[in-house]
This record gives structure tokens, C-alpha cells and sequence, in this order.
């Protein structure tokens, strides 16, 4: 389990750092990268409009973020199979048996004379 939940918060930190840059290149006036090209040069990378991609990509990173992390809560919340641990019971040794009484009764016998 452990390297199931190392695996999910590697792709989080990575999702969440591609965010972050995501988020740092777009102007929160609408210009951001779209306005960094020409209306011409932004056909020539085959993406007519940047700010729509920017967007989908925030907004998928977003959610992706989101997604990982509820699976690492159902993978990893799950409560164990075994036991927890407990402290080992003591042993005592058995009681002693005594021998079993004998059914057969002796009767004295008589001297000879």
C-alpha cells in the first residue's frame, strides 16, 4: 500500500507544479500567452485561440488533482486485515493430572494356613 500512496502523491506534486505554471503564464487580464503572439503567428503552432487551451488545461489539471487525491484516500483509508498488534497472551503450563484411580478394588487375601 505504501508504494500505491508514494506512486499518487508523486502524480499530485506533478500535476499540481504543471498547475502552478499553467496558472503563471496566463494574464489575469485576458492576455497571457495569447497576447504574447499574433493573431497569425498562434495559427502557424496549429492552436487558434491559447487562452482556450490554457483554460482546459487548468481546468483538467484541476480536476486531475482532485481525482488522484480522493483515490488515495479510498486506496489507502481502507482499514487493514490483520489484527492490530496485540500484546502476546501468557502461556501457563497445564495443571497436573493426577493418575487415574483404578477401578479394580483389591481385597486382602487371607494367609494360608
Amino acid at each position: 500500500m505504501d508504494t500505491i500512496f508514494t506512486l499518487l502523491m508523486v502524480l499530485v506534486m506533478v500535476a499540481s507544479v504543471l498547475l502552478v505554471i499553467i496558472v503563471m503564464a496566463q494574464n489575469p487580464k485576458g492576455g497571457g500567452l495569447s497576447s504574447t503572439f499574433g493573431g497569425a503567428s498562434s495559427a502557424q503552432f496549429g492552436v487558434q485561440r491559447t487562452n482556450d487551451f490554457m483554460e482546459k488545461a487548468t481546468w483538467t489539471l484541476g480536476g486531475t488533482i482532485i481525482v488522484l487525491i480522493l483515490l488515495s484516500v479510498v486506496i489507502t483509508g481502507k482499514p487493514s486485515q490483520t489484527l492490530p498488534a496485540q500484546q502476546p497472551a501468557k502461556k501457563e503450563a497445564p495443571a497436573k493430572q493426577s493418575a487415574p484411580a483404578s477401578s479394580t478394588t483389591t481385597t486382602p487375601v487371607a494367609p494360608a494356613k
